[in-house]
Parts: C-alpha cells; sequence; structure tokens
C-alpha cells in the first residue's frame, strides 16, 4: 500500500493535505479501451471481436466487458447495453435482435470483474466502433416455389386418380357379370318365337 498526500503553499506557508492515508494501487485501476474492434454478419447472427492492449495476462484472465451497439443513425443515449459473461474478446448477436437491411454501430469497454476480490477497476473508456449490417434473407425464386408446390400436390392428385381408375374398373367387371344373365332370357324367347313361326308353316 501506498499513503499520497498533497503539498501546497498558500500564503507563504507550505501545507501538505492527505489525500489517501492508505492507497492499494491493485484497487484503483483504469485500463485502456479495447481496441481493432471488428464485425461480421450474416443472415443468421454478427460476430464482433477486438483485442486489448497493455493488460497484464492475470487481469486479462478475469476481465469483464460491456457491448453497446445501435442503429448507426440513433444516438448512442438510446443504445442497447449488453454485459458479457465471458472474458473472451468476443460476442455474437442474433439476427432477431436487428432489423434487415439496417446499419448498426457498435463498441466496447472493459474492466476488471466485480466478483473478483484482489483487483478492484472503474470501466475504461470505450472503443471505437465497428459498423455492420445484417445480410438479407436470400429469396426462394418463383421456380422453385412453383415446383415445391406441385410437389406438394402430386401425392393427392395421384391418390385420386388410382381411387377414379379403381373404381372404374371394379364397375366394369360387375357390367360384364350382370349382361350375360340380362340377356340370356331375350335370346331364349327370340329362338323359341323362331322355331314355332318355323313349325307353323310347316303345317
Amino acid at each position: 500500500g501506498y499513503r499520497v498526500s498533497l503539498q501546497g503553499n498558500v500564503f507563504g506557508r507550505n501545507h501538505t493535505y492527505m489525500t489517501f492515508p492508505e492507497y492499494n494501487p491493485r484497487k484503483h485501476i483504469k485500463l485502456d479501451p479495447p481496441l481493432n474492434i471488428q464485425s461480421n454478419a450474416t443472415a443468421s447472427k454478427c460476430q464482433i471481436w477486438w483485442s486489448v492492449w497493455n493488460v497484464p495476462w492475470y487481469l486479462a484472465e478475469i476481465l469483464q466487458y460491456e457491448l453497446q451497439y445501435k442503429e448507426y443513425s440513433m444516438s448512442w443515449e438510446v443504445a442497447l447495453n449488453k454485459t458479457l459473461p465471458s472474458s473472451l474478446p468476443q460476442v455474437e448477436i442474433e439476427a432477431t435482435e436487428l432489423r434487415s437491411g439496417t446499419a448498426y454501430a457498435a463498441r466496447v469497454r472493459c474492466k476488471v470483474s466485480e466478483n473478483e476480490n484482489s483487483y478492484h477497476s472503474q470501466w475504461s473508456e470505450w472503443s471505437q466502433t465497428t459498423v455492420f449490417q445484417r445480410a438479407d434473407v436470400p429469396k426462394v425464386s418463383e421456380k422453385i416455389r412453383n415446383t415445391k408446390t406441385m410437389q406438394f400436390l402430386f401425392i393427392p392428385l395421384s391418390f385420386g386418380t388410382l381411387l377414379y381408375l379403381f373404381w372404374n374398373c371394379k364397375l366394369s367387371s360387375r357390367r360384364q357379370k350382370v349382361s350375360p344373365a340380362l340377356t340370356f332370357p331375350r335370346q331364349l324367347l327370340s329362338s323359341s318365337h323362331s322355331i314355332v313361326c318355323t313349325m307353323g308353316i310347316l303345317r
């Protein structure tokens, strides 16, 4: 620990002012802002990553980050904030949180995690910004849509056609079985009438 005091001369007399009787540097850290922030947006998500500079390795492992992003044309006062759960210098934003065709700006800052007891820090300044835009979801062409529609209708249409042919075949077979029984008496009567007429002539 350290003792911090200020000295000054007032009306020709030296005065000492005690500022911190016990000052521990590890409890008063302010880190440099993250740098090299970059982004890559697709139709499903946006990936953002960055790096930190002049940070010892034992602090880099216990850092926490806060991401801030907004529509590019809006003010930072209405930006959305995300405190990231991991000390990894990266984050993903789901596409459902972004409007299609709208440009966004994002920035990030860091500090020692609040869960850490050995060190304490305040937030760093904000990093430079990165600009990204969600990619549009590709539209299905009219030809592909029509093909899918035909595939969807093919099964019920095929089933209906087969059912129609089945019933037609069944009805045709019934007619073929019934016709001889119905025509037989008529043929028989016609033959009998011919025989009777012939016999009458012979007589």
